[in-house]
């Protein structure tokens, strides 16, 4: 799920160019396919990725949002082989709200890092409204741990906690091969939505950071096209949330300002469908320096708030 924000990314090598169609089984690598769902929007693109490890005995990572098409579609790919594992990266509702009915037709056990959780807890000045696109349905079979290896028939998969988007957002990596199917972490058509309380800027930064330390040369993404030259790419991304993070400050220097005034200072060219979005991201940004200290504001740090210089 993205925070697109049509223009304001120049300084992110992003790839647009991804004409896989729904339904088709398109062979990545050796032991690598992938199914896309037809599921296009703003926030996900032409669709959520579904991936198939392995052959004959084989792992199905992310079947996608409820879908009977798309379940349909996995279970055609597989044709012959059996599903053993489902790995699922996170609990949006175009990521894990497949996985029930995937199970129910092959039986395989579900990994994943935990049920959906928010990044932390809902502060009392928010507005009650539950977190969109969540599914809170969701039960792994088992919790997978940072740094724990899932081994299949010609495969093993690291589980690599990745929180920020969602605080249950996991990466699982084939060292072997040095792949990293990094679902919403990292995506090469844009930047990522990270949205308060459901994600947090200060552990996405985090993770980020812990991807760039890693050796994963080639990422395999929930939405849109791989991407090569992965260290590269997470710089280029660290960067870009480091410039936002200076856009925000070099507006609030001007002096106090809500949200809507940040975003409008900053998102040029801005999808209106994305409004919303580019405000949860600046708050997530906002979130983070306060924490900091180097921002102000009255009370906790909400989407209605008034935001100002510390110093």
């Amino acid at each position: 799920m993205s925070d697109k924000d049509n223009g304001a990314n120049d300084d992110v090598p992003f790839n647009r160019d991804y004409p896989l169609k729904p339904g088709v089984v398109d062979q990545v690598r050796p032991n690598v396919r992938r199914v896309l769902c037809n599921n296009p929007s703003p926030f996900t693109f032409t669709g959520t990725n579904s991936y198939i490890v392995g052959t004959g005995k084989v792992a199905i990572i992310d079947p996608g949002p409820a879908s009977d098409a798309h379940l349909q579609a996995l279970l055609d790919a597989v044709k012959g082989e059996t599903v053993t594992h489902i790995f699922v990266t996170h609990t949006h509702s175009d990521h894990s709200p497949n996985t029930a009915a995937l199970k129910a037709a092959t039986g395989a056990t579900v990994y994943a890092e935990g049920p959906h959780r928010a990044s932390r807890p809902r502060f009392e000045s928010e507005k009650h409204s539950p977190e969109s696109g969540a599914d809170r349905d969701f039960k792994p079979d088992v919790l997978v741990a940072d740094g724990e290896v899932i081994e299949g028939d010609g495969w093993a998969l690291e589980g690599v906690a990745t929180p920020g988007h969602t605080a249950n957002h996991m990466a699982f990596a084939w060292r072997e091969k040095k792949y990293l199917f990094v679902a919403d972490h990292v995506m090469g058509w844009s930047t990522s939505i990270v949205a308060p309380p459901d994600g947090s800027m200060i552990d996405y930064m985090a993770s980020l950071d812990k991807l760039a330390a890693r050796d994963e040369d080639l990422y395999f993404s929930g939405h849109g096209p791989d991407i090569p030259d992965a260290q590269r790419y997470v710089r280029f991304l660290i960067r870009h949330r480091r410039a936002r993070e200076a856009s925000i400050l070099h507006r609030l220097g001007k002096g106090e300002a809500d949200i809507p005034t940040i975003v409008r200072a900053i998102y040029i060219g801005l999808d209106p469908r994305l409004t919303g979005a580019a405000g949860y991201s600046v708050l997530a940004h906002l979130e983070d320096l306060v924490a900091r200290g180097l921002v102000l504001t009255d009370g906790d740090p909400v989407i209605g708030g008034s935001y100002r210089m510390a110093a």
